[in-house]
């Protein structure tokens, strides 16, 4: 059914004539969204595409949850929050008279939702956020719709600067290991490429030891972390910080070797801050280059 609706959607004709809609864009689906106007009532069931909107200038009628409970936004008395990022409350959006809604393609519910909201027509976009090209383009169009184009150079290009400014300093000829580790309260895995903060990590010239060892990926086996001997190990959590933390205690740091890796002697067994490397950083993407930065160059960012 899903498919159904995502091919009804591509279906649409492009808006060629610049008059008959407000605004045209593909999202990232690559459904045609059509805006006959300018959004006034936005629902965003994502938290950090609730920041973004914002960021570009708009205003918002509804959020999830996240907002609240990992973004901590200072949001009107008159947002109404619509339930959970996974399960959103369909009736309390519908309720909400919305002209436009925020949704996140890797969530199921959201393609449910989507469905309701074609048939009410309703205009949606799906937005894949997951590195900071795909934050720019998001906040591009985001600001494309609000009229606000000084707030795309502000909340986005000032960023990139940023962050180039950042991997113009750093030599890539050091390449430095690491592991990253996502930590949760029943266990921990490595992660690689489709990581955000490992996407960082990349860029920033280091070498992640799960590309080499692909079961890593599955599980955190201690004879492959001892056979690379990370220069640098990093730890984001997710869900209860105290919780996961204690799992990685009660789990690989039980090891009697833990303590003989070269990142754990030379202090370079890391916990990072989930706002700047688990959720979304939006603006604040060029703060997470510059954080890691620091860690792995010190000489060059004193």
């Amino acid at each position: 059914l899903f498919a159904q609706v995502l091919t009804g959607c591509n279906a649409q004709p492009e808006a060629k004539n610049s008059n008959k809609y407000y605004y045209s864009f593909t999202d990232s689906l690559k459904n045609t969204v059509n805006l006959k106007a300018k959004p006034q009532r936005v629902v965003s069931l994502v938290g950090s595409y609730a920041e973004t909107w914002i960021l570009a200038g708009g205003s918002l009628a509804g959020v999830t949850n996240d907002v609240i409970t990992e973004r901590k936004m200072d949001l009107p008395d008159d947002t109404k929050v619509v339930g959970t990022i996974k399960e959103p409350n369909l009736e309390e959006i519908i309720a909400l008279s919305p002209d436009f809604v925020l949704l996140s393609p890797d969530i199921e519910s959201h393609g449910k939702i989507s469905e309701v909201l074609e048939k009410s027509d309703i205009p949606f976009a799906f937005f894949k956020v997951e590195h900071f090209e795909d934050y720019l383009d998001m906040l591009k169009i985001c600001t494309d719709i609000t009229g606000n184009k000084e707030l795309y150079e502000k909340n986005g290009l000032a960023v990139k600067k940023q962050i180039d400014a950042v991997l113009s300093k750093i030599d890539k000829k050091n390449n430095p290991d690491i592991l990253f580790i996502r930590a949760f309260s029943s266990g921990a895995k490595a992660k690689n490429d489709d990581n955000m903060a490992c996407r960082i990590l990349n860029d920033l010239g280091t070498v992640n030891i799960a590309s080499k060892h692909k079961s890593l990926l599955e599980d955190l086996s201690m004879e492959e972390i001892i056979q690379e001997d990370p220069d640098y190990i990093f730890v984001v959590t997710m869900g209860d910080s105290e919780k996961a933390l204690k799992a990685l205690k009660d789990g690989i740091e039980k090891s009697p070797a833990w303590k003989d890796l070269s990142a754990v002697k030379n202090n370079r067994y890391i916990v990072l801050p989930k706002e700047l490397f688990h959720y979304k950083p939006n603006a604040k993407w060029g703060d997470s280059y510059e954080y890691l930065a620091k860690i792995l160059y010190p000489d060059k960012f004193e």
